[in-house]
């Protein structure tokens, strides 16, 4: 057995048998999702975890998304098992997931941030709305996410679909040979992809709260670049969605990268999503706000660093 464990093909496994290669290929491919850029984890762990401003709790955010996660994978590995996968490979059914997921940001972010019109909502990159009704440092206008909000988005993220559910759902769910457990791959790729975005929940949360910022300050870069990642960010998932929903094939295009590593053979909508939500928006808003706030705390900040840069 141990032979068959080491020549296991993560790319195209065929004629998976017993139980011991189950059980270790659903696991390394679930760790392997969880690691690779992936456009229904990355950005909703990232938000989450950001906007828990502790590295406890950052790790709760990514325990809570992909425990959910797992209940929905390990739910549709049965339902493949009984005969049903075809239902999850219906053409276009990830745009359909798109704008689902999207919505769900959307509305989350604009939770976080109080805010009852995405117009009034700037990017990190895009000067603010000056208004009467302008931000005070009281942090009024922020809000904490709730427990409930991750594991919302994971158990509807999980349906999305793509290579690894591929062979979740043809090869390993119908190799356990049993509807008593033909949840069980499910649940372990769930279990794989949990441990890593955990890990990643964590660190996220840590980046928070290491940035030499007040507990208040913390806060306030945390939950706006939260808020900003999940709004902006779902907005380009329901755009994504549609585009791909109105143009399939287009949707579909992708430049091949010549790795043989799932995520990362293809750069298409789907990698565009992560970058976009995670690097462009995300970052950019964490080092922009927290360059603010040390400019207020520190009033000699500005003459320090352009001191440093010459």
């Amino acid at each position: 057995m141990l032979p068959q464990i080491l020549a296991i093909n993560l790319w195209n496994p065929e004629h998976v048998s017993g139980w011991l290669l189950i059980v270790v290929l659903s696991l390394i491919l679930g760790m392997v999702h969880g690691i690779t850029p992936d456009e229904h984890t990355w950005p909703i762990t990232f938000s989450y975890a950001i906007g828990s401003y502790s590295t406890k709790k950052g790790l709760k955010a990514g325990l809570i998304f992909s425990a959910a996660f797992t209940l929905q994978r390990a739910i549709a590995s049965e339902l493949a098992y009984l005969g049903l996968s075809r239902l999850y490979t219906l053409s276009g059914i990830n745009n359909f997931v798109y704008v689902g997921v999207g919505l769900l940001m959307g509305i989350a972010g604009l939770f976080i941030v109080k805010r009852s019109s995405i117009l009034h909502f700037d990017l990190p990159f895009i000067k603010a709305h000056k208004s009467s009704n302008a931000r005070s440092d009281n942090q009024s206008w922020l809000q904490d996410p709730r427990p409930w909000m991750p594991a919302v988005h994971g158990f509807i993220a999980g349906w999305g679909f793509g290579a690894f559910a591929l062979i979740l759902y043809t090869v390993l769910a119908p190799a356990t040979h049993s509807a008593a457990f033909g949840w069980v791959p499910g649940a372990l790729f769930g279990i794989g992809t949990m441990v890593v975005q955990m890990l990643a929940g964590a660190l996220f949360g840590y980046i928070a709260v290491r940035r030499g910022l007040s507990q208040d300050s913390i806060r306030k870069v945390a939950l706006k670049t939260a808020g900003n990642t999940l709004t902006w960010g779902g907005l380009a998932f329901v755009l994504g969605g549609l585009f791909g929903i109105i143009f399939p094939a287009a949707a579909n295009f992708g430049l091949s990268t010549g790795f043989h590593i799932h995520n990362l053979s293809h750069l298409g909508i789907a990698f565009g999503l992560v970058i976009f939500c995670v690097v462009v928006v995300g970052f950019t808003t964490l080092v922009i706000e927290t360059r603010s706030e040390l400019k207020k705390l520190k009033p000699d900040f500005q003459s320090t660093v352009t001191k440093n840069s010459s």
